[in-house]
């Protein structure tokens, strides 16, 4: 796995090979472009991820996801805290993004 200091460094890397889509978490599924996508769990794949820690604040941990979906020809960014399993998702969302 790459290593990067930033997040924006990791976001600039993965803009560069192609991953611009800018996704948002729903409980069910994945969006981008404003809803015209609405990518369910078995519709997209987890290419990468990258865990960042926040120096002072642990409110600042993150984790970024180099997504790709082949049904929709899409390839984009979902940037979560470290909270995710706390987020109203449903089982097969949680199970999707639950990386160990």
């Amino acid at each position: 796995m790459r290593d990067f200091e930033t997040l924006s460094q990791a976001m600039n890397a993965l803009r560069e090979e192609g991953y611009v889509e800018d996704f948002n978490l729903k409980q069910n599924c994945i969006e981008c472009r404003n809803g015209e996508y609405t990518v369910f769990h078995n519709e997209f794949e987890i290419d990468e991820y990258f865990r960042f820690e926040g120096m002072s604040d642990p409110g600042d941990n993150s984790i970024l996801y180099a997504i790709s979906s082949e049904k929709y020809g899409l390839k984009g960014q979902l940037v979560n805290g470290y909270g995710i399993y706390t987020e109203p998702i449903t089982n097969e969302m949680l199970q999707k993004l639950k990386m160990d």
